[in-house]
């Protein structure tokens, strides 16, 4: 997105200066703003602090190094503004939740915080209305907040095909409403039919059949493609879901991947019915 003028020069400013030292104090003046008038701002825009976002582009601009050099990761986090390779690689661990050693072997897609740069306004997507079956997955249930990250840990570890005896397989994401807890669960898994290897620490995944608006990706490439799923997932439930005449029955929605294919583009299914049809009962509405 285009942000206002003060706080695009200081983002044209960090990247400008994104290896020297810069605190709180010279970004507020570069914004014309008091420093607590600033920080709130900044917040309010990226929901994190300034150094927090220094922090981040660094990683950004190392991860991409990682993956495409062979140069030592002490040099490379040295270079992007870390004084030690042990605190770089606590950084990098803190961001993803992986090391950088794990994600250079396997070349996983990251979250990453690009250069803010302006976004196409016309971004759209028509999905296809699918009949599915009920079936059943073999999955892990996240131990973290942010699903992308127990993705890093999933890919790292080589779990789809720990999980199939046989290498890996399509994977599937899930996102499930816990009513108790308020909050959306998340799973990682591959369909139980395919599910021969090791299944300890797995729990089975009844999902439910059904209509589903389907969703592709747009392609993308390796760095940007975590956040164009992010993109495609507010697109549906914040622009299509509201103008689409279908109700999304909140119970299960999931995602599709296969790493190894490295084509950058996962298909998205939701969960939905039409209001006029008595075949399901709705529970939440987009």
């Amino acid at each position: 997105m285009k942000y206002a003028e003060p706080l695009q020069r200081v983002l044209d400013f960090i990247e400008e200066n994104l290896y020297e030292d810069m605190d709180l104090n010279g970004l507020a003046s570069v914004a014309g703003y008091s420093k607590y008038h600033f920080l709130r701002l900044f917040k309010d825009a990226f929901q994190m602090t300034p150094s927090e976002y220094v922090r981040r582009r660094r990683i950004t601009e190392s991860a991409r190094e990682i993956a495409d050099t062979h140069e030592p990761i002490s040099q490379i986090g040295y270079r992007h503004g870390f004084n030690s390779k042990e605190n770089f690689t606590r950084a990098f661990k803190s961001e993803h939740h992986i090391l950088p050693s794990e994600y250079r072997s396997t070349d996983s897609s990251l979250n990453l915080l690009h250069k803010a740069l302006p976004v196409n306004a016309s971004f759209a997507l028509t999905p296809r209305i699918m009949e599915l079956k009920p079936f059943c997955a073999t999955v892990y249930k996240s131990d973290e907040e942010d699903p992308t990250r127990f993705w890093n840990k999933y890919n790292c570890r080589g779990l789809s095909g720990r999980l199939s005896g046989r290498g890996p397989q399509l994977d599937y994401g899930f996102s499930i409403w816990n009513s108790e807890k308020h909050k959306l669960d998340y799973y990682i898994g591959i369909l139980t039919e395919r599910a021969q290897g090791d299944l300890s620490g797995t729990l089975q995944l009844e999902v439910a059949g059904g209509f589903y608006a389907v969703f592709d990706t747009p392609r993308a490439d390796k760095y940007t493609f975590v956040n164009t799923i992010h993109r495609t997932w507010d697109y549906i439930y914040k622009e299509w879901g509201p103008r689409s005449g279908y109700v999304n029955l909140g119970d299960c929605d999931f995602e599709t991947y296969r790493e190894s294919s490295r084509t950058f583009s996962e298909q998205i299914f939701i969960h939905i019915k039409h209001p006029g049809s008595s075949r399901q009962r709705p529970t939440e509405s987009f």
